[in-house]
């Protein structure tokens, strides 16, 4: 069926909306891994608060990926999904205020609790609107969101906390003020002129297939959860995220932490070259989407497992590409970022989407996510424990063995494609 203009026009305008918003969730993210050298002097503290606090931060995201994943399909995104930006934004302005552990860990809990809201509320927002056979492509550019984002925020926060003129009195502090008041802005738009489906404004359904649209019978979820979570690919897709997330989120907090403390490099170089890791890991991005519905037919999993196998190989020749001083710093850090990204942003959109379909995606998303983020929460730890015991080149070597487990988990289901029948009981 073709679109008509205002499906098209609504498409659009979805798409950009939704990715704006999870784009600004990480000004309120990056920003701690960028300023937390400078409060670890202030408030005297040391590797091991900041390995608690990114634990903390990712128990309460873990748990919240679970919940949210549940009440955006039963609520819808719109209300899940502001309410999560305004309290990120919230927490974050107060984060600027901290003067101990104890209420940057609190605070710290309430901006998890609410970035959890975005990315299983933001996937059930999208999937009424793009079919699946268009879908690995078309969230290939929404996911560039978290990539730019990410990007964008280490240089907002790198500037605002080190290099800004205005207010600088305040110092790191700047690097929560302001990434807070954009994300109000953006929970403002968002809230205002987003929608949930295309039934919200009286226009037709754009997935019209048997297995997407299923039946106009009141869906049970409880029953949705269970036919999800006997998929097996649901299953796989979660291992491989939990050591995507494992890896992603050690180089997203402590990669600015490894090149001041290992490489020598100053503070405010620290950031803006760490940046490299999601500028470059924008193309990862691009090429898994491509690679996935154009070379693979849509089958996510071949691309996955490619792509960890190459994580693995960048992983293990890092400590040479160092050794040719920044350019091979910034090339390995690159290299890291498209091999790290690609598969990550394949598996939580279009594979999420594919398994959930039309009625459970939030519900999948949520699953994913929060298993992945298991990985995210000790991720922290794990870099403490190998980098004060063997140091940060055998990290490294940590990484190739994770990218390794998890290519081959995904190389198990090399042919498998999602026929969206998840959606059709009823």
């Amino acid at each position: 069926m073709n679109l008509n203009i205002e499906q098209k026009y609504w498409r659009k305008r979805i798409f950009i909306l939704t990715w704006l918003s999870y784009a600004g969730f990480y000004f309120c993210r990056k920003n701690l891994a960028v300023t937390w050298s400078s409060m670890e002097s202030d408030l005297g503290l040391d590797n091991s608060d900041y390995a608690s606090i990114i634990f903390i931060y990712s128990l309460i995201y873990t748990i919240g990926q679970f919940v949210n994943g549940y009440l955006s399909d039963k609520f819808g995104p719109r209300k899940i999904v502001s309410t999560g930006l305004f309290l990120a934004a919230i927490a974050n302005f107060f984060l600027g205020m901290s003067f101990s552990v104890g209420i940057v860990i609190f605070l710290i809990s309430l901006n998890g609790y609410g970035q959890s809201t975005g990315w299983s509320g933001l996937i059930k927002n999208m999937t009424p609107w793009f079919r699946t056979n268009e879908r690995g492509i078309v969230m290939s550019w929404w996911s560039t969101c978290y990539v730019t984002g990410s990007f964008l925020a280490t240089i907002f926060a790198t500037y605002a906390a080190f290099d800004m003129d205005f207010m600088s009195e305040l110092g790191w502090k700047r690097g929560f003020y302001f990434p807070s008041i954009i994300l109000v802005a953006i929970a403002f738009i968002y809230l205002l002129f987003t929608r949930n489906n295309p039934q919200d404004i009286n226009l037709p359904t754009i997935l019209e297939s048997k297995y997407e649209l299923g039946n106009n019978r009141k869906q049970d979820n409880l029953k949705l959860l269970k036919i999800l979570i006997k998929n097996k690919a649901l299953w796989i897709y979660s291992s491989c995220y939990l050591i995507l997330k494992l890896t992603r989120y050690a180089f997203l907090f402590w990669l600015p932490i490894y090149l001041e403390k290992s490489l020598n490099y100053n503070v405010s170089d620290s950031g803006y070259i760490s940046s490299v890791y999601e500028l470059i890991g924008f193309f990862g991005v691009i090429l898994a989407g491509y690679s996935s519905d154009k070379l693979f037919d849509s089958k996510r999993f071949s691309t996955i497992s490619l792509m960890m196998l190459g994580l693995a190989t960048v992983c293990l020749i890092h400590s040479s590409l160092i050794s040719f001083g920044s350019a091979g710093v910034i090339i390995s850090i690159a290299l890291i970022g498209i091999a790290t990204y690609g598969p990550d942003s394949l598996i939580s959109t279009a594979g999420a989407m594919d398994v959930g379909g039309k009625k459970g995606a939030g519900m999948a998303a949520g699953i994913i996510n929060g298993t992945g983020s298991i990985g995210q929460m000790f991720s922290g730890y794990i870099v403490v424990a190998i980098n004060e015991t063997y140091g940060w080149d055998n990290l490294f070597n940590f990484f190739v063995i994770m990218a390794l487990v998890g290519g081959g988990l995904a190389a198990l289901n090399w042919n498998y494609k999602s026929p969206d029948t998840y959606t059709s009981f009823g």
